[in-house]
């Protein structure tokens, strides 16, 4: 039986340990089973249980304060990475051997572990190898989504971590509940974006020829080859919380190999026999 993972990414700041948070009280109210890994060895605090914590293996203050190599922040964050990547049976064991996890691992915020280091690559392939079938969920504040050049960038930001990881990816704009009515009327047309018409509002910003039909050329990219694509995320929004849910559960094809569970027994059956019925209707025919 297969085993399922999101690996919950995106930039600091952007609502990864509330995504979760909010995922698995989802989950406990549609009685479905999920844990949370943290790999954010610089997390402070977190409001849900978790299976397994990197700060357990290595935290980036402990790094900082060694004498003898002398990192800053993101620094420490890579070294952790980096010591976690040659530490996987730490996690191996955390996670044991049981059928049917959904497991949510929530990842540090350094974009660069995304783009030029091979580190998330590494553990993508080893949960394959543990037979997890794993989706990426890249997330971006819907309060930075609100402009043009600020939503190409988030883009190219989903669009890197897709490609470096190689696995299916839902991207999603969180903090809808933190907008007003007219940002969000606003950002509606960055959900499902004519990249196109974003040329033209952006181009009268733009003085440089080069920087024009450099922007003209990715915009033009992810519009003809619908690369990305953003689902919004509010809180306060069971329904729109189940889509999500919905999105990743069918890119992991979750729910396929699962097994039919029998009802269980109460201590009274009120059950109609059917056996007993038939039986009474043929003793009263003879």
């Amino acid at each position: 039986m297969p085993r399922y993972a999101q690996l919950v990414m995106g930039p600091a700041g952007s609502g990864k340990s509330t995504y979760c948070s909010t995922m698995v009280q989802h989950c406990e109210a549609l009685n479905r089973s999920v844990q949370v890994v943290n790999l954010d060895p610089a997390a402070e605090y977190f409001d849900y249980p978790v299976m397994a914590d990197i700060r357990e293996l290595i935290e980036v203050d402990d790094v900082m304060e060694d004498t003898t190599l002398r990192f800053g922040p993101n620094g420490g964050l890579v070294y952790c990475m980096e010591y976690f990547a040659n530490n996987f049976d730490w996690l191996e064991s955390c996670l044991g051997h049981t059928e049917d996890d959904y497991i949510l691992f929530d990842c540090p915020g350094q974009i660069e572990l995304y783009t030029h280091l091979p580190v998330m690559k590494y553990l993508v392939e080893q949960l394959q190898q543990w037979e997890f079938r794993v989706c990426g969920v890249f997330l971006v504040d819907s309060q930075f989504m609100v402009e043009s050049f600020k939503f190409i960038s988030g883009v190219m930001a989903a669009l890197s971590a897709m490609i470096s990881l190689e696995i299916p990816q839902c991207n999603i704009m969180t903090k809808m509940d933190l907008l007003n009515k007219k940002a969000k009327k606003q950002i509606e047309k960055y959900l499902d974006p004519d990249m196109y018409s974003m040329i033209e509002d952006s181009s009268s910003r733009l003085r440089s020829k080069k920087f024009k039909k450099l922007t003209k050329a990715i915009c033009g990219l992810i519009d003809d080859y619908s690369m990305v694509r953003f689902l919004p995320f509010d809180r306060s929004d069971e329904e729109g919380i189940n889509i999500v849910l919905q999105h990743i559960d069918f890119a992991i094809q979750y729910g396929e190999d699962l097994e039919f569970k029998e009802p269980r027994e109460t201590e009274q059956d009120t059950s109609p026999n059917f056996d007993e019925f038939f039986q009474d209707r043929a003793d009263e025919e003879e």
